[in-house]
């Protein structure tokens, strides 16, 4: 089952997320083959990230609320609130997406 993490980070939280940000990627990468979707959340001018949301496939709930619970931008206590829901991708994506690398 694909889990949707909406992270929201703390009003102050971008000079922390910005020093955590490469133990975050890294993170990721460990389930890259899992990653539906990931990215930040901008404000409107795209250019002040303020959360995150991303979009994995985990055995269940509590799996995928283990993966957060090591995550480092929640270790760093980024996060003002946390969102978790199942998901089940009914539209194929053809925009907002990077060319595959």
């Amino acid at each position: 089952m694909i889990y949707v993490f909406t992270l929201m980070d703390k009003p102050d939280g971008l000079p922390l997320r910005l020093r955590v940000r490469s133990e975050h990627k890294a993170y990721l990468a460990a389930v890259a083959d899992r990653i539906a979707f990931a990215g930040p959340l901008m404000t409107d001018d795209g250019q002040t990230m303020i959360g995150s949301v991303l979009a994995i496939d985990f055995e269940s709930r509590d799996a995928a609320n283990a993966w957060l619970a090591g995550e480092p931008f929640t270790r760093a206590g980024l996060y003002a609130s946390v969102n978790v829901h199942a998901f089940v991708n009914l539209w194929p994506q053809k925009a907002g997406f990077p060319p595959a690398a």
